[in-house]
């Protein structure tokens, strides 16, 4: 038994808990200073909150280079790298673009039904235009990145600097490589290179485990700072836009997701949520589907029963590539920002906005706020001004922690169905939800 179990509480209920009360005192902490910027609130953030939630943070992404490289080096290796690869990747793939466009498609059919755009007063976004809009700037200045150059880009002219500067695609595409040709090698020099991916990713998994161990006081601290200087001002104003964008992602998130895991994955919807909780805070808290992928990992092999050369293949792609959430909110995004310009979006230039999210998702910065560039880029093309998107920045922060939440739920989601496809599921679940 863990030192968790021995204590009576385990580590995701204090990750939990750490979750509402840092959101409950520092709502509490804007109510009193009426959301006006206070100089102690600010010393106290800077100099002690932020510190620790960072900390948490980079404990957290230190970890996630070698153990995306070695995780998927090593999956490829052992699924064989010939038909069996082919055929899970092809299965990997079609769930993640299938699944994010239900999730545009959802997210656009409620933006259109309820037009929060239209409610949106000339006063209010004047003001969110001062307010965010030299931050939309800086935000959006990544966008031309975009495009024929990102997917030459994919196969790495230099390895080592897609590793230091954490380009994950040209990462994906030098580890997928390495894990082919170690099944080309002899059985000697083959076994070598699969025992040192094992120890790398090991060790990672070790320093994961020191990183958890902050997770209680990183959780509450980045929750804390972000109510206490926000509250709920923001959503307010913007408060339909947020409301549609939530009930897509809830939508995608307990009614698409457990119809998957029913009809495909044959496996408990109430027994997967259970499961997957610790995943879902850490992507809530951190709004980074790549800070999350250790804890994915962790679950899926541990508590789901995924084989490591499955968890080890789809997780990684997905943290990069299934980006659920974030196809979502684009959709909704731009159809908002069309409404309050007075932009009429015909169908054929909204299945533009469909194809486009999904494709710029997968492109998408597994960080916080890595969608904003590439949203301005599809903004452009249906000739929406993107400096709109200083209208929802202030807002942005709760809904990246909300459709990270749903991105990194539909990883799990996916390795368990290739799991269960390919008969290795190692743990068998009777598929009612009760």
């Amino acid at each position: 038994m863990n030192n968790d179990g021995q204590r009576g509480v385990s580590l995701h209920t204090k990750i939990l808990i750490a979750l509402i009360t840092g959101a409950a005192i520092g709502s509490l902490v804007n109510l009193l200073t009426k959301g006006k910027e206070a100089p102690w609130l600010e010393n106290a953030i800077t100099y002690g909150f932020d510190p620790i939630g960072q900390v948490f943070l980079a404990m957290l992404f230190m970890t996630v280079i070698p153990l995306v490289f070695s995780s998927l080096a090593l999956g490829v290796a052992q699924l064989g790298g010939g038909k069996d690869l082919g055929r899970i990747g092809l299965k990997t793939f079609a769930f993640f673009l299938i699944t994010m466009t239900f999730a545009v498609m959802i997210g656009l059919s409620l933006v259109n039904t309820v037009k929060p755009g239209e409610a949106l007063s000339e006063e209010t976004r004047t003001s969110l235009m001062e307010k965010f809009g030299g931050e939309a700037d800086k935000k959006t200045s990544l966008s031309t990145n975009f495009g024929v150059q990102t997917f030459t880009n994919i196969v790495p002219r230099n390895p080592l600097k897609s590793l230091v500067e954490m380009d994950m695609l040209a990462v994906i595409c030098f580890s997928l490589l390495i894990g082919v040709a170690i099944t080309k090698l002899s059985i000697e020099k083959s076994a070598l290179m699969k025992s040192f991916l094992e120890s790398v990713n090991d060790l990672m998994i070790v320093i994961i485990g020191w990183a958890m161990m902050l997770a209680p006081f990183g959780v509450f601290s980045l929750i804390f700072s972000i109510t206490a200087r926000f509250g709920y001002e923001l959503l307010q104003t913007l408060g339909w836009y947020v409301a549609v964008v939530l009930v897509g992602l809830a939508i995608q998130m307990f009614l698409v997701m457990p119809i998957l895991l029913i009809t495909l994955a044959r496996y408990s919807p109430f027994k997967f949520f259970t499961k997957v909780r610790p995943v879902m805070i850490t992507a809530f808290s951190t709004s980074s589907s790549s800070a999350t992928l250790p804890t994915s990992i962790k679950i899926a092999e541990e508590e789901l029963g995924v084989p490591p050369s499955i968890a080890g293949f789809v997780l990684p792609l997905g943290a990069t590539m299934n980006m659920n959430g974030t196809a979502l909110f684009e959709g909704v995004t731009v159809v908002f920002l069309a409404q309050v310009f007075g932009i009429h979006l015909s169908f054929g230039e909204q299945t533009i906005v469909v194809i486009l999210s999904v494709l710029t998702a997968v492109g998408a910065a597994g960080v916080p706020g890595g969608s904003l560039p590439l949203l301005a880029l599809v903004l452009n093309t249906v000739h929406v001004p993107s400096e709109g998107i200083a209208l929802v920045l202030g807002v942005d922060r709760i809904l990246d922690m909300c459709r990270t939440t749903l991105n990194a739920t539909a990883d799990v989601v996916a390795a368990l169905f290739i799991a269960r496809s390919e008969g290795v599921l190692m743990e068998s679940i009777d598929p009612s939800p009760t």
